[in-house]
């Protein structure tokens, strides 16, 4: 039975992107700030340009910034500030969109743009510039996992320091399947989540996220130890519901069906009917044979939800 997938990781980030973007919008300040004093010391330009742009970033104008910085890099396009506001602008459009097609096209913006920008420039200024590439990449997916660790790897290496570098990282080497490197740079993003309180920031994520790679690498204990941390301490049921049916698959590879249908059944307890903890209930009834039991299990799964795709495929069978 598959346990995880890189995808589950995906949507994990989802859950915070709020709080990533907030990130952002400092590191995206402090480059601003370094590419202005360099573009107006060395460029005859007036400097109101660059001053009603960097304005209008922190105004939040991102789509002005966007059509601004692209009509003076036609005259000017191998300017580092242009190029990197371009690139940050492009990757705030891109978080805004609802559509993936118009999502892909500001990305991929915002990749081209801030490659180029590297080709002008590294050094400080380019560690910022790596820090945006990187976790513009990993909207492109789990097929650009190692392009997501190459970048911000290279922004740790120019010292450009962000608290959720080490949260994309875990993401990252996890959709590769890195999954050692994984649990340790979640672990490293838990250190300073879990020292400001519970209530501050996404530690239950985090404990789920580095199970998941212990699960990936079989390490069963030990992904049963973040589990129960995770179902015990976490406020929001739906994370407690993901863990509670990991919890569950760990034990049936443990070898303890009871323990493992405990968990299942304490879902249902503490929340009502939930259709996967429905499904696993009758996954699990299956393998000790008893298919009547199973079948109902499915059942009960297609009246909550219709189109519950494996339900679908096991009644069929």
């Amino acid at each position: 039975m598959h346990l995880g997938s890189a995808q589950s990781y995906h949507g994990l980030y989802k859950r915070g992107r709020r709080h990533l973007r907030l990130v952002f919008l400092a590191a995206a300040a402090i480059a601003i700030s370094a590419g202005l004093v360099f573009v107006i010391s060395l460029r005859s330009r007036p400097q109101r340009t660059y001053k009603d742009l960097a304005q209008l970033w922190k105004d939040g104008a991102y789509r002005e910034v966007y059509g601004e910085s692209g009509r003076l890099l036609a005259d000017t396009p191998l300017d580092f500030f242009l190029l990197s506001l371009r690139g940050y602008a492009a990757y705030q459009l891109a978080l805004a969109q609802i559509n993936a097609q118009d999502m892909n096209l500001y990305t991929d913006e915002c990749i081209s743009a801030l490659r180029k920008a590297l080709l002008c420039k590294k050094g400080a200024d380019g560690g910022a510039v790596c820090y945006v590439l990187g976790k513009a990449y990993f909207e492109k997916g789990p097929d650009y996992a190692n392009l997501t660790v190459k970048y911000l790897e290279e922004a740790l290496e120019l010292s450009y320091r962000a608290e959720d570098i080490p949260e994309y990282l875990g993401l990252a080497y996890a959709q590769a399947h890195e999954y050692l490197k994984s649990v340790a740079a979640f672990s490293e993003a838990l250190v300073p989540v879990a020292g400001q309180g519970a209530d501050s920031g996404p530690a239950d994520i985090l404990l789920l996220a580095i199970a998941r790679s212990y699960i990936e690498l079989g390490e069963y204990d030990s992904a049963y130890a973040y589990l129960t941390q995770c179902a015990d301490t976490s406020k929001d049921f739906s994370v407690i519901v993901s863990a509670r049916i990991l919890l569950g698959r760990v034990l049936e590879k443990k070898g303890d069906i009871e323990g493992a249908e405990q968990q299942y059944l304490r879902i249902l307890q503490e929340g009502g009917d939930q259709a996967d903890a429905r499904y696993e209930l009758g996954v699990l009834y299956a393998e000790r044979g008893e298919n009547i039991k199973a079948r109902a299990e499915w059942r009960k799964v297609l009246r909550l939800d219709p189109s519950y795709a494996p339900a679908i495929a096991r009644l069929a069978m």
